[in-house]
């Protein structure tokens, strides 16, 4: 096991500048995930730890040691991709103990390591299969075994569930996180889907056009998004983010919602987030909108409302009986709400 130090990191490829100045600092035994959206150098940063990319500046520190110039084979990582890169010719012990046999190490210990892999992961019984005859979710295991039997420092994940179909992705989700919680080894995952994020990491670390928004807990990050950004990308649904301005000791919500009005609200350009899940069905100075979609999940129901020419989504666990085209009362949740500057994006107070 081991920390991981990224500091001051830059990468260009040419005259493109596609990282900037970002520092994250990773301890001892931590699951981070590097989250957000496509392009914003995520798996850049996790192929410059990996030492596939050159660093352009900045420094990056395994377990102290500066690793910048370091071959892959001499950062004591394991990676494991997106698409599995299993030997398609070889058997399952054959692909997880390939890098075992490289190194020169004794077929008896290889043969060990191999089986203490495949009972962690349940894949003893397929060790004399090839990878055609394996499911997509047992692919990634023999791909995550592989890794498990060099016994490295750090484990890095490049988006492994994202061609896994949605029922199997929660499932190896959780898979992963137990792996975690056995092994204790520091682990950095790469992925765009903020769920996969929100579920699985100790530490979540988003990014967005090469630089860091916010780093923490995830629900640190879902209770208090540092700026427009996170606040809209973190959240499925996402957060509804409307125009607000103080008037007298009131603060209005597209005109329509009067709040109380927070210390931090001195500006006329701001806006106002709230959760789908904080709007409320009724309630104290509701507002109506129009119902545009219904969506029925079975433990909640999605509503698409237009409040004049605003469109905001909810979340409630009620069944309303309403439907497309009816009126509906809305309130916004008191104390639940986030007000945000609206011209640099940052975060100002709760509402």
């Amino acid at each position: 096991m081991a920390s991981v130090t990224i500091s001051n990191v830059g990468k260009s490829f040419g005259a493109a500048r596609v990282m900037q100045g970002v520092d994250v600092s990773i301890d001892d035994g931590e699951f981070v995930i590097l989250v957000g959206p496509s392009g914003c150098g995520k798996s850049t940063l996790l192929r410059m730890v990996a030492g596939l990319e050159t660093v352009t500046s900045g420094d990056i520190e395994i377990d102290g040691r500066r690793v910048n110039d370091l071959e892959p084979k001499d950062r004591d990582i394991a990676m494991v991709f997106q698409n599995y890169a299993l030997y398609p010719q070889m058997t399952v012990a054959q692909n997880m103990g390939f890098a075992l046999e490289i190194a020169g190490r004794p077929k008896a210990e290889i043969a060990a390591e191999v089986r203490k892999a495949a009972d962690i992961l349940s894949l003893t019984p397929l060790l004399a299969r090839k990878p055609a005859q394996l499911s997509g979710g047992q692919r990634q295991r023999v791909a995550m075994g592989r890794a498990i039997v060099r016994h490295p420092k750090v484990f890095l994940f490049d988006e492994p569930l994202s061609n896994l179909d949605a029922k199997l992705r929660v499932q190896m989700r959780a898979e992963i996180k137990a792996l975690h919680r056995r092994l204790g080894t520091t682990i950095i995952y790469v992925t765009h889907d903020q769920i996969e994020a929100m579920t699985m990491a100790d530490k979540i670390v988003v990014l967005n056009g090469g630089r860091v928004e916010q780093i923490g807990a995830p629900l640190d990050l879902y209770d208090r998004p540092a700026n427009l950004f996170v606040a809209g990308f973190i959240g499925s649904p996402a957060m509804n983010v409307l125009p607000a301005a103080p008037a007298g000791d009131a603060l209005l919500v597209i005109d329509r919602f009067r709040l109380r009005r927070p210390d931090a609200a001195t500006g006329t350009t701001l806006r106002y987030g709230i959760r789908p899940e904080d709007m409320l069905i009724g309630g104290e100075a509701a507002v109506e909108g129009i119902v545009e979609v219904i969506e029925p999940t079975g433990a909640e129901t999605h509503l698409t409302l237009r409040i004049d020419e605003h469109v905001l989504t909810m979340v409630t666990k009620e069944r309303p009986a309403v439907a497309a085209g009816d009126r509906l009362a809305v309130s916004l949740a008191p104390g639940r709400g986030h007000l945000f500057d609206a011209e640099s994006g940052i975060r100002l107070a709760g509402c």
